[in-house]
């Protein structure tokens, strides 16, 4: 079986259905659900998530990205640090980067002051952490792949002449 071309399809679509699975691979519903099973297992397959437009529904919600700046420790490198500050609740996803900052933490909250509050309070006091900077995302146009709103095209103005 082609463990790409299945994990193309369930990232794409993470809904689809054993059977549809198997008809696109060529294969057996049995031998796709094994192998599905297996991949869980192994920890290839972490989750299966929907994307939504938290702009188009009535909730209170600030996306930060927060460049963290840390020094690493002798014989850990940037592996301690990082799981002292994945294992916030408040902590979506967190990246090691290349480039001026060491970390990317992605973090929601529903305020300003909340992504602030834990950028203080808790992010700020490691003791490792030498430094923070706070973007906040003001928009989203794109994320996964996926358009959230297509804009309406502009016009360009005709040239009028005297």
């Amino acid at each position: 079986m082609n463990e790409t071309a299945l994990l193309k399809l369930l990232e794409n679509n993470a809904r689809m259905e054993v059977c549809d699975l198997a008809a696109a691979l060529n294969e057996s519903d049995a031998a796709v659900q094994e192998k599905m099973n297996q991949l869980i297992q192994d920890k290839v397959i972490l989750g299966h998530h929907t994307l939504i437009n938290w702009d188009k529904t009535n909730t209170d919600r600030v996306m930060a990205l927060i460049e963290v700046n840390v020094m690493p420790e002798r014989e850990y490198g940037y592996d301690r640090i990082a799981k002292l500050i994945y294992r916030y609740p408040e902590v979506d996803t967190m990246y090691l980067m290349s480039g001026k900052s060491e970390f990317i933490v992605i973090i929601y909250g529903k305020t300003m002051q909340e992504v602030a509050q834990f950028v203080g309070s808790k992010l700020a006091c490691i003791e490792k952490v030498t430094g923070t900077s706070t973007l906040f995302v003001l928009k989203k146009y794109k994320s996964e792949g996926i358009v959230f709103e297509e804009e309406e095209e502009v016009r360009e103005r005709l040239l009028v002449t005297p």
